[in-house]
């Protein structure tokens, strides 16, 4: 199984909408940052999904990793929120199969940077494909509805388009 780098988003709207285990079945390890472990351990103390996250990092499977390189932290934070700065330097520090993000400017450094992207819908897409969830549009609803995630109805078409489940 692959590696993962992972920013925030991911982790805390999957775990929103019970589809956490995801990324556990789809790679070996998934890595995140400092700032990654505070935003969605400490910061998100309170919300629901805390305790499952914390749980994957008991379990060893979801691991913080410090970055090596902290200028290239710092240089990507100059336009980038530091989660997402301090994914894509661990990403270019660990090289993993796959880095998943969901903000579109640092999606656009990551390709620059020659790392492989993906996001939360990517995840559930795959999913899908692999049969590992019976119906991608009610999990983008619920991606949607429960976790707050804003899609563009004419995206959504179009990935359930892809994956056979046409409206």
């Amino acid at each position: 199984m692959p590696k993962a780098v992972s920013n925030a988003s991911p982790i805390i709207h999957l775990s929103k909408i019970g589809q956490l285990e995801l990324l556990r079945e789809f790679h070996r390890e998934v890595l995140i940052p400092p700032a990654v472990l505070r935003e969605v351990i400490e910061q998100g103390q309170g919300y629901p999904e805390t305790p499952l996250i914390e749980r994957a990092v008991q379990d060893g499977w979801l691991q913080q990793k410090p970055l090596q390189d902290e200028n290239l932290a710092s240089l990507l934070k100059l336009y980038l929120g530091a989660g997402e700065a301090e994914a894509i330097a661990l990403a270019v520090q660990e090289q993993p199969d796959v880095l998943l993000l969901d903000d579109s400017e640092a999606r656009l450094v990551a390709r620059q940077m020659n790392l492989r992207v993906t996001g939360v819908v990517g995840v559930l897409i795959r999913a899908k494909q692999e049969k590992k969830i019976p119906s991608l549009k009610e999990a983008l609803e619920r991606l949607r509805s429960e976790a707050g995630f804003w899609l563009a109805d004419h995206f959504v078409q179009r990935v359930l388009q892809v994956v056979g489940e046409e409206e």
